[in-house]
């Protein structure tokens, strides 16, 4: 177990509803005049004005796009833009990348990161990390931030009009974080907050399970719904609350595991076109398939396999542009990866290929 006898932890403040920007200038008054806007163009597009409306007495200084990645360069550059050393504050609005790029930023210049997810993709907008990149889209590592953003705006109507694909993506991502979790924690004597982040995972999963295709469903119609709104709160709250405990002494032995160590070693072949051709959750979502093959929970795995199939998130490898030849390349890569090397035992060669083929059979049984 970690020792750490003092320490401080900031868990999530947000917001959530069709309405929710009104309460910007209560919120973000007592941090300042001026905000600059940073995120992705169709982010901006979708939210920005809305923003600038609801601002009230805050004065917006600008509107930035943050560069297209989260990269050292991006962040040092934006730290160098006239609009962004006069803000008070920083409000960062799009996906994954947008938003960690602003809080990053925002750490940098010691200036309050306020969030504004335009989808529900990731936790990005209630997490105390951000995911660096190197420019030519390579992962670069964690960037571990004192607090997650001041408080998280999370406008239903927005998310509930963008792209599905993107929350589709985000269900499978967002299961992971509980069997991912619970398997590298297996066995160990736990920290309190590793403990408490382990035991809020299961409202990754949970949740889902309950609503997640219909909420789906209502998505593609662009509806705000009550399912539609439990999905959109347990992809960016519960998933954010949890990662912030799992990774609260800077290490990510329970914050990730096979799934994602799956995923890191598909895309270190760029000709498989994993990063340009699918969402990182999407793939994710597929790992967990073979995490739970690996791990012998064969009833958990047919609730998976069936629920993937309720939302269309992968269940073979031809969903995901990946041959069986193509595996020979893949799973010794996947043994090397640090996401599994805090496991209750080790992830071998064989055991991996064994899930994959099983998965195949069953893949076969199931047409």
């Amino acid at each position: 177990m970690a020792s750490m006898p003092e320490y401080s932890l900031r868990l999530p403040a947000y917001s959530i509803g069709t309405d929710v920007l009104s309460n910007i200038p209560r919120i973000c008054a007592p941090y300042g005049k001026r905000a600059v806007i940073i995120g992705g163009h169709r982010a901006m597009d979708a939210i920005a004005d809305k923003i600038v409306k609801a601002s009230g007495p805050i004065e917006i200084l600008g509107r930035l796009w943050y560069g297209g990645e989260a990269t050292e360069e991006n962040i040092q550059a934006l730290a160098e833009k006239k609009e962004v050393l006069a803000a008070d504050m920083i409000f960062g609005c799009g996906g994954g990348k947008a938003l960690d790029t602003g809080k990053a930023l925002g750490l940098r210049l010691g200036k309050p990161v306020f969030a504004f997810p335009t989808i529900a993709s990731t936790c990005a907008a209630c997490t105390a990390v951000s995911i660096l990149y190197h420019p030519d889209g390579s992962f670069a590592g964690p960037c571990f931030l004192p607090a997650p953003p001041t408080h998280t705006f999370i406008d239903a109507s927005v998310i509930a009009a963008a792209p599905p694909r993107y929350l589709w993506a985000g269900l499978g991502d967002t299961y992971a974080k509980y069997f991912e979790s619970t398997m590298s924690s297996r066995g160990d004597t736990l920290a309190y907050y590793h403990a408490l982040g382990v035991s809020v995972s299961r409202m990754c999963l949970d949740p889902l399970l309950q609503y997640g295709t219909k909420a789906y469903q209502d998505h593609l119609q662009k509806k705000v719904t009550e399912d539609l709104t439990q999905v959109i709160l347990t992809i960016i709250v519960t998933t954010g609350i949890a990662s912030i405990l799992l990774t609260a002494d800077k290490i990510i032995d329970y914050n990730t595991g096979l799934a994602h160590a799956i995923f890191y070693a598909l895309t270190a072949f760029p000709e498989l076109k994993i990063e340009t051709d699918h969402l990182h959750g999407e793939v994710v979502g597929f790992g967990v398939l073979l995490l739970l093959l690996v791990d012998g929970q064969e009833e958990m795995f047919r609730t998976m396999y069936a629920f993937n199939r309720s939302v269309s998130l992968p269940t073979r490898l031809s969903d995901i542009g990946v041959t069986e030849d193509d595996l020979t390349r893949v799973l010794p890569v996947v043994t090397s990866m640090h996401d599994i090397d805090h496991n209750p035992y080790p992830i071998t060669l064989e055991m991996l290929a064994d899930a994959f083929r099983r998965l195949q059979e069953y893949n076969a049984q199931n047409p």
